[in-house]
């Protein structure tokens, strides 16, 4: 599957952004979703996933509240609504997937347990 996000930008402190996830084939449902990023000089982390369903999502503790995760299986696209953004927010943010049995409710967390990754999108968060 490939993977591809948009709607990364500049924005404000306090302001809000959404980014979107297309994924192609046909076997969008076969996929946990999740979205990760990474700040300069840090490590990537994780920051929410959603099941294939989508009735069941997890956050980080520091997203919890602000951020909510979403998917359309018929759009084959997920996405991550970030409110009340922080300058701690900055970071390029991945969108990833990963396969799972069709049918079973699974969230996945680790960054080792997914597939496959997109390129990435900037968001920048002015103080």
């Amino acid at each position: 599957v490939q993977l591809v996000e948009s709607g990364g930008g500049l924005v404000q402190a306090g302001g809000s952004l959404r980014l979107s996830c297309a994924a192609s084939g046909r076997t969008f449902k076969s996929y946990a979703m999740g979205w990760f990023r990474q700040a300069p000089g840090k490590e990537r982390e994780f920051v929410a996933t959603i099941s294939w369903s989508g009735l069941n999502t997890h956050y980080a503790d520091s997203v919890k509240g602000r951020f909510t995760i979403s998917r359309d299986n018929a759009k084959n696209t997920v996405y991550l609504q970030m409110n009340s953004l922080k300058p701690e927010d900055t970071a390029v943010y991945y969108c990833a997937a990963a396969e799972n049995i069709p049918g079973v409710e699974v969230i996945v967390a680790a960054r080792s347990q997914y597939d496959y990754w997109g390129q990435g999108t900037q968001v920048t968060v002015s103080s």
